[in-house]
């Protein structure tokens, strides 16, 4: 299992949650905002030591609300994955999962076996902008994702719907679709994307058109608090 490391105590990973984080590689997406573009593509990536992890695991477990896995793209792994989770149960550690909610046949393996308790997700607006990738293969991307929204539902998993927005884009007809496949707890968090200096994307050029947005946040936060969802911004900046 190729990782780029770990964190035993961390505190922004899940809103809210102190999160023991693991950091997967790979990626099935090309996000041209992604600042863990590096990780995505298996740059200086390593063997997990599976034995530490879990001996760290277990001596910070009375402190962490979730094991938190991310990448990455974690179900790019899912096999080996779903073995680490085995392990991560047994030592009675909820077990949180960050994924972009498109391999739906490796995620429902996890789901169903219980070895997940939350899910994290990005709702990336509009697909074929934010996915990086030919605009058919973002279609269907953008439908495998609202079929992992409805799987999530169908198990009762609360759900961190995170919301990258980005400028110069109408992302509410998205957005509305994608509410309208939820059917679980869930909250929204917006987060505004940003380039340099805070974060390293994968592509500036994208980054220097569509990132740093103001009136998109404002107006996402309008429209989420007239539907009542409860809902948090990331202030970066």
């Amino acid at each position: 299992m190729l990782t780029s490391g770990w964190k035993a105590v961390s505190m922004v990973d899940v809103h809210g949650k102190i999160t023991f984080t693991l950091w997967l590689c790979g990626c099935n997406l090309r996000c041209p905002f992604c600042h863990n573009w590096r990780i995505a593509e298996g740059k200086g990536c390593f063997e997990l030591e599976r034995g530490a992890m879990l001996e760290e695991l277990e001596v910070n477990s009375f402190l962490v609300d979730y094991f938190h896995v991310t990448g990455g793209e974690p179900l790019i792994q899912w096999a080996e994955l779903s073995s680490l989770l085995a392990c991560v149960k047994a030592l009675d550690v909820p077990v949180s999962l960050n994924t972009n909610l498109t391999l739906v046949g490796p995620l429902e393996k996890l789901l169903n076996a219980g070895l997940v308790d939350h899910i994290a997700t990005d709702l990336k607006a509009p697909p074929a902008a934010l996915y990086g990738l030919p605009e058919k293969a973002s279609e269907r991307l953008w439908r495998l994702f609202l079929r992992g929204l409805e799987l999530v539902s169908n198990y009762g998993l609360p759900l961190e719907l995170r919301i990258p927005v980005p400028k110069g884009f109408d992302v509410w007809p998205w957005i509305e679709e994608g509410l309208g496949h939820l059917d679980t707890e869930f909250y929204v968090v917006i987060n505004p994307l940003v380039g340099k200096p805070l974060t390293n994307p994968r592509d500036e050029a994208w980054c220097s058109a569509h990132c740093w947005p103001e009136d998109e946040v404002r107006n996402l936060g309008e429209r989420l608090d007239e539907l009542g969802i409860e809902f948090h911004i990331n202030r970066w900046a």
